[in-house]
């Protein structure tokens, strides 16, 4: 049997116990043991039931465009078409219902300064030496491209499955599944926004761009984006970097696909 003093230690223990969880339940439901908050004082909202409120600064996520948008401009295409951030934006067409790519047209920036701001690990992008009339391949015959600085391409797709055809084999591939091919231009624009899509071994080529020839039909060659050996006139210092290259249209290639879109879009701004 337990001693008088016993005892009157545990009722003391179980007081102070029972003295902390009020306590604890007193501060959930925003009170002091014993008295209430001053009056105009008392915790509103969340807190008022033990919640931590969510912070009046943290802004919304971004909308798709506005992220895409945002990384352009940190690239530094504004600054290449030679206009602000705030002007750059107001040329953002709204996006398309389920997002898409969006697209910086040779209209406003050059195909080939857009090249060095591809990224492959630390290696920026260049096109080849030999591909000095980049600026001379435009949309292929058939291609209807927005007459708009900037647009939206859906749905895009790298071509795996289309790995070892020829141009002349994919493109009434790609047409008869109601997709368009990528022009140069679009390639670059998706890979601006998701660099991993060029991975060693899986790369693509972009037949929506062809050079016509003066004298009637199209030169041989075929723009493509793929990943640097380093050999050549590449140079070892380029090796592993994105490159803007061309293929004959005749040929065939194990590792390039051919990259197409659902659709192009350009809504109003």
């Amino acid at each position: 049997m337990a001693s008088a003093d016993s005892q009157v230690e545990v009722a003391t223990l179980e007081g102070r116990s029972l003295r902390c969880e009020l306590a604890q339940q007193a501060s959930l439901e925003g009170r002091s043991l014993g008295r209430e908050y001053p009056p105009g004082r008392e915790p509103k909202g969340e807190a008022r039931h033990g919640k931590e409120p969510a912070p009046a600064d943290v802004p919304p996520p971004m909308t798709a465009a506005a992220a895409q948008t945002s990384r352009l401009i940190d690239l530094g295409v504004p600054d290449l078409a030679g206009l602000t951030g705030a002007a750059f934006t107001d040329l953002v067409p709204a996006a398309p219902e389920g997002g898409g790519v969006l697209v910086v047209s040779p209209s406003l920036v050059p195909t080939a300064e857009l090249a060095p701001l591809l990224t492959k690990g630390d290696k920026p992008g260049f096109v080849v030496e030999d591909l000095t009339d980049l600026a001379d391949f435009v949309p292929a015959p058939g291609e209807t491209v927005p007459e708009a600085p900037l647009y939206w391409i859906t749905d895009v797709e790298r071509g795996d499955g289309m790995a070892n055809w020829s141009p002349a084999e994919a493109l009434p591939a790609i047409r008869e599944r109601g997709r368009v091919p990528l022009t140069v231009s679009e390639g670059i624009s998706w890979l601006l926004q998701e660099p991993e899509r060029l991975e060693r071994g899986r790369c693509f080529m972009t037949i929506g761009s062809r050079k016509p020839r003066a004298k009637g039909g199209l030169d041989a060659r075929t723009p493509a984006l793929w990943i640097s050996n380093g050999t050549g006139r590449d140079s070892r210092a380029r090796k592993g970097a994105p490159k803007v290259g061309w293929c004959w249209a005749g040929n065939r290639h194990t590792w390039l696909g051919f990259a197409s879109a659902g659709a192009r879009r350009c809504p109003s701004p």
